[in-house]
């Protein structure tokens, strides 16, 4: 046992002096070049808006909190990524997907972000909305009232399975 103990810590003391200067000269290089580094992040995506693709990039964006802070990020990586691939002429398709205290981004009644979702619904094709019906249900049970749902929103069985069934489609996903 104290012979493992001894090679565990061997181990960990390369790995963390391994990591530790990695860090250090990583970050003296950011200050020392930012000019160079940023023409590197510029040229690296002049060569990806050359790539052609056959299929337009997918991402799928989970909303499971009641959280406006959370609802406008997810929003705000919703544009930021439309925009990016609206300039190097790609097509993406992007569906964000609210389910648990997450639905309330979609309801008609309590949405603190149903302006916001209209007015980017107008102006982007490329983006939809899914509405969890599992949470809509139980919702609808507790507070003993239909649970009304924006007009942008379309309603699936279930949040996470939808989720699950874009990834297994081959789509990005993200939680913000």
């Amino acid at each position: 046992m104290n012979r493992s103990l001894v090679v565990f810590a061997g181990a960990a003391a390369v790995g963390f002096t391994l990591v530790l200067s990695a860090e250090t000269s990583g970050s003296a290089q950011i200050g020392a070049n930012s000019k160079i580094n940023a023409s590197k992040i510029n040229a690296n995506a002049k060569m990806t808006a050359g790539v052609p693709r056959t299929h337009p990039h997918r991402l799928a964006v989970q909303v499971d909190v009641n959280d406006p802070a959370i609802m406008n990020l997810a929003l705000n990586n919703v544009a930021n990524t439309a925009q990016h691939y609206r300039e190097m002429g790609q097509k993406v398709e992007i569906e964000v997907v609210a389910f648990g205290p997450g639905l309330h981004m979609l309801r008609d009644d309590t949405s603190p972000v149903k302006a916001r979702i209209q007015s980017m619904s107008e102006t982007m094709p490329e983006l939809t909305f899914s509405a969890c019906g599992n949470t809509r249900e139980n919702m609808t049970k507790v507070e003993a009232k239909e649970i009304p749902l924006i007009s942008q929103a379309n309603l699936t069985k279930s949040g996470v399975v939808r989720l699950m069934e874009l990834q297994e489609r081959g789509w990005s996903y993200l939680r913000p």
